[in-house]
């Protein structure tokens, strides 16, 4: 199948895709035009921000040409930075050209929501907060959501103050299912009326912090029917506080995403 095929053909079953290939490398508009003018009525695209924007390391390679001269001179060796390797304006135009290149997909009906996806690293403290902060100026009223990695935010301890900080900047939290070992908990709160996100990692303990495995194989958990129909209660909840409610399968190995996620929506039609 070409690009259009695939999009029509998955279009057909679903309703939603995450886009991922924007965390390594920044969306195009030309690209996110293309899947503007193919996508049908009603589809929609969640769209994974770019890693420099999130703390995560990107490859120097993926930056815009010219924001890339302006790299700190020790920055300029290196094959993979951080955004503290560029300076502050230079930072700030990398979010407005993010925000402007999901105006197509906006444009057309057809944009869910920005996911910004945190490290381990990038933990509850102060200087974390108010980078939270500045999110609904640099997000110019886009939709978003957050999912952390680091299990702190979403503690007992940390937990109300997270919510309500979400909730006041008016960003979706992304609720996670995902392997024991990460010490994510699963909160079906509710931060943003507008839009709940629901994403599922899988349950395998043994590859999700290892090194040494590709993303399909750290993430290569096939959900049983019985894990799906606990969800189903869950997302009604999700829904009945949330007017959109996206249910997203991060298990990205060979087809087990597909797989659990037409089950699940078979699941939920069933309670219709």
């Amino acid at each position: 199948m070409s690009a259009a095929e695939r999009l029509s053909f998955y279009a057909g079953h679903f309703p939603i895709v995450e886009a991922d290939s924007t965390y390594y490398r920044p969306l195009q508009p030309e690209l996110a035009r293309t899947w503007s003018e193919r996508a049908p009525a009603g589809f929609c695209f969640d769209i994974k921000a770019y890693g420099l924007l999130t703390g995560h390391p990107v490859d120097q390679a993926t930056l815009w040409p010219d924001l890339k001269d302006e790299l700190t001179e020790e920055a300029r060796s290196k094959r993979r930075v951080y955004a503290h390797h560029l300076p502050a304006d230079a930072l700030e135009e990398a979010w407005a050209r993010t925000v402007s290149s999901l105006k197509p997909l906006g444009d057309g009906g057809h944009l869910g929501a920005l996911l910004l996806q945190y490290p381990p690293w990038f933990v509850p403290k102060r200087a974390n907060r108010e980078e939270l902060a500045r999110l609904p100026a640099r997000l110019a009223g886009t939709a978003a959501c957050v999912e952390f990695r680091s299990p702190g935010w979403l503690s007992e301890d940390d937990r109300s103050r997270t919510v309500d900080l979400l909730r006041e900047l008016g960003l979706a939290l992304v609720v996670v299912d995902a392997p024991s070992v990460s010490g994510l908990q699963t909160v079906l709160d509710v931060t943003n009326p507008n839009l709940s996100v629901v994403r599922f990692h899988g349950r395998a303990n043994d590859t999700w912090k290892a090194r040494d495995v590709s993303a399909a194989e750290r993430f290569r958990y096939l959900y049983s029917a019985q894990e799906l129909e606990e969800w189903v209660p869950r997302a009604r909840e999700l829904a009945a506080s949330a007017s959109r409610v996206h249910l997203l399968m991060n298990n990205c190995y060979q087809d087990y995403g597909v797989r659990n996620a037409g089950e699940l929506a078979e699941m939920l039609a069933g309670e219709d």
